[in-house]
């Protein structure tokens, strides 16, 4: 049961489903395997690209016909199984890693960012970033940068009453996944609205901040499809949290982001990780209720509390499991998410802290 779904269960609220565009991946992914590469319709193709050790089990790479070869949208984990997953999808319709002409990256995280360097050494491809996230990279994954990372993670989970055997696990927490990036700065900067000038398709780039701080969808007004990355996914909702390079409130950010897709003029949802589906709008709608139901249930914590820091209020909440069985890395982000709830709550003067460490968090009534 996902969080939001255990969210329905206590407040009453139904979860609106979406209809799937393809059967066969929702009973791939609901069956706990892995979709069969797919010719989405003419000219597009629908790629699942293994993720390790994860329980998303795959990220969902699109292939865009060219007259001269594919672009690709991500790219996957940089690990050999990914790397062949995708050569072998591509040959399924028709193409070698050497015909990608373009690499569109939603954001930079490794399940879509982190084949992108390898493809780019096969293929001479060109990969496109949004600035936001082009400007991480070198913290992120460039071992120079990382130590700072690292510490400022550290001071953040401080403040957040992280208990302190924990602190040096949670703060480095990340460093596990990092080799499973090829580190490639990008050729080009995708900015909002640009239009990626790609033959026989009019993309145009949305910027939808909030899951990262560069996140992009793209949207293809004659085909009637939209890109959505993380941003929208059919079943979860994507981890939107304060963290050491998110921006000052990317809950908001997020929220904002969501309404700007919300009547986009499309058929059908592709998203990265589960199925394709219909009705955008019902489920921008869902997930921007759940954050409202969320909300509410902090706001209630906090007043019951009457002073809590945001590790203890983490720990009250509706999660997918007992809060005892969520690993380390999973805490850590659960913890973030909370974090970026009631930095949401602060700007809107619905709730205030009162500095430590740990900060203390009350709504806005209390002291």
């Amino acid at each position: 049961m996902s969080d939001e779904e255990r969210a329905a269960v206590r407040t009453g609220r139904p979860v609106r489903r979406v209809t799937p565009a393809s059967e066969e991946q929702r009973a791939a992914w609901v069956g706990g395997g892995m979709p069969a590469v797919e010719r989405v319709r003419p000219g597009l193709w629908s790629i699942p690209v293994p993720i390790p050790v994860n329980p998303l089990r795959y990220v969902l790479v699109y292939a865009l016909e060219l007259p001269d070869g594919v672009a690709i949208i991500d790219a996957g984990w940089n690990t050999d199984e990914a790397y062949t997953a995708l050569a072998d999808g591509l040959a399924v319709a028709g193409y070698a890693l050497t015909d990608v002409r373009a690499v569109l990256v939603t954001h930079i995280h490794p399940d879509h960012y982190g084949l992108a360097g390898r493809v780019r050494e096969a293929s001479g491809a060109w990969i496109g970033l949004h600035p936001a996230d082009a400007a991480l990279l070198h913290d992120r994954y460039d071992d120079s940068g990382i130590e700072v990372l690292v510490a400022r993670e550290r001071a953040s989970l401080v403040r957040s009453g992280v208990p302190a055997p924990m602190l040096d696990e949670l703060a480095g927490a990340s460093m596990m996944i990092r080799h499973y990036v090829t580190m490639a700065g990008p050729d080009r900067l995708i900015e909002d609205g640009a239009a990626l000038g790609l033959p026989g398709w009019d993309l145009k780039a949305i910027w939808t901040p909030g899951h990262s701080p560069g996140h992009l969808c793209f949207f293809s007004p004659d085909r009637r499809v939209l890109f959505s990355g993380d941003h929208v996914l059919a079943r979860i909702t994507p981890i939107v949290a304060v963290h050491s390079q998110s921006a000052p409130d990317p809950l908001a950010d997020y929220l904002d982001a969501l309404a700007a897709v919300r009547d986009l003029p499309i058929d059908e949802v592709l998203p990265a990780h589960e199925y394709r589906f219909l009705e955008l709008a019902t489920r921008v709608d869902h997930v921007i209720a759940h954050h409202a139901d969320r909300l509410a249930e902090i706001e209630k914590v906090l007043r019951d509390a009457g002073g809590i820091s945001c590790w203890s209020l983490a720990e009250k909440l509706t999660w997918s499991r007992p809060w005892s069985t969520i690993p380390p890395f999973m805490r850590r982000a659960a913890t973030n998410e909370t974090l970026a709830h009631l930095v949401y709550l602060h700007t809107r003067s619905r709730a205030h802290p009162v500095p430590g460490p740990p900060d203390l968090w009350y709504v806005s009534d209390q002291s």
